[in-house]
Formats: structure tokens, C-alpha cells, sequence
């Protein structure tokens, strides 16, 4: 993923994430509004998997990045860009690494730091939402319900992210960042409460990189 990528997810500096079954039967209301489905899906999704494609506003569809992500609360979650290169972000709940196999180095931040009051606190973390974010419904379009979230702090690096929800799942994100910039991100496939072996969010360091621990 590349800066701007983790910038959509994580916030700040980054500018911008059990059993053998699926461990709760989830049923979406569809008829809900864009921020009730937000607040399901915060409370009775507590992991999930799918795919993703992500693009700056501008820029056109074969050049965007294309990946897989998972995801359990609170804080663990991994974004794994595949196309057109690989990037990995991963987080166990305490630490967040970016491992960038062509730069053969892996950055390391603490969770609170990494996400804040991001886009990543509210796809992955837990708690009251409204604590750190002014959430409106926004009209329909594109066949979606849409709800904008704002931080409430000064120092989140977004403006805002407007939140597409299909059936009660979160269908695609705009994020305004603060400089004007808009990126896209589409995540599709999403699979709630999954099974997700131990060692999901786990990361071994490569041998041979470069680790640059950020404070």
C-alpha cells in the first residue's frame, strides 16, 4: 500500500484497516439508513474478510491497487495490496507494520498513533463512534446509502469520508484528505464472522530488512 493508501486508512502521519463456522449468523435491516447500518456493522461484525480496489478520485481504473483485507476488533487487520505491487499492512492490536518487499523494509507505529480517529478506527475498531466522529446520512446514489463521518479533532489529516453501505455492509469509501485529494476505495466479497486461524494478524519480519520504528 503505498503512503496514500495508508493515509485512507490510517490517519494522521499515515494520512490516513474462532471456531470452525462463522461465529454469528448476521442478518443486515436492509431497510435501515446508512448510519443505523454503520452502527451494526460496528456492533455485530466483529471480523470479516474481502477484496478491495483502491484509487486516487482522478485517476483512471487500470491504475488502481487491488488486494485482499481482514479484519477482527478491536485494532486487527490486515490490508494486503497484490496489484500492481505488493505492500502488506498488518496489525496485531498493539503495533502496525508496512512491509515493502521492492524497498525490503518494514515500518513500524503503535496502534493508537497509527490509527486515531481515522477511516481505519471505524471499518476496524471498536467503541462509540461518536466519540470521535459527526456522523449525517447523505442522499442515495449509485444504488447505495451514504453517511458522512467527520472527525471531531483537528489532527486527524481527513477532512472527511463519505461511506457507501449495500445491505448492511460498507460498499466503498471517498476520503477528502486535507490537502483536497480524493481517494476511492471499493471493498467487495465481504464475508462477516469468519473463522480466522490464530495467527491471521500475525507478522514475521523477513530476514535481511530494514525495520524503522516510529515513535
Amino acid at each position: 500500500m503505498t503512503e496514500a493508501g495508508i493515509a485512507a486508512l490510517a490517519g494522521k502521519g499515515w494520512k490516513w484497516l474462532a471456531a470452525a463456522a462463522l461465529a454469528l449468523a448476521w442478518v443486515p435491516a436492509a431497510a435501515d439508513d446508512a448510519r443505523s447500518q454503520l452502527q451494526r456493522f460496528v456492533t455485530e461484525v466483529s471480523s470479516a474478510t474481502g477484496s478491495f480496489t483502491q484509487r486516487a478520485g482522478d485517476a483512471p481504473p487500470r491504475q488502481a491497487q487491488q488486494g485482499e483485507f481482514s479484519f477482527q476488533r478491536p485494532g486487527r487487520f490486515r490490508w494486503h495490496t497484490l496489484k500492481p505491487y505488493e505492500q502488506l499492512v498488518v496489525s496485531d492490536g498493539e503495533v502496525l507494520r508496512q512491509y515493502d518487499p521492492d524497498l525490503a523494509q518494514v515500518t513500524e507505529r503503535p496502534v493508537d498513533q497509527s490509527i486515531g480517529a481515522s477511516p481505519a478506527a471505524i471499518l476496524f475498531g471498536s467503541g462509540s463512534l461518536e466519540e470521535s466522529f459527526e456522523l449525517s446520512n447523505l442522499d442515495d446514489r449509485d444504488g447505495l446509502l451514504w453517511l458522512r463521518a467527520r472527525p471531531r479533532g483537528a489532527d486527524a489529516g481527513f477532512a472527511h469520508v463519505d461511506i457507501g453501505f449495500s445491505k448492511g455492509m460498507p460498499a466503498r469509501l471517498d476520503l477528502l484528505d486535507a490537502f483536497g485529494q480524493t481517494t476511492r476505495i471499493e471493498l467487495t466479497g465481504i464475508v462477516p464472522n469468519p473463522a480466522l486461524p490464530p495467527d491471521a494478524f500475525a507478522f514475521e519480519i523477513p530476514p535481511d530488512v530494514d525495520v524503522v520504528r516510529m515513535q
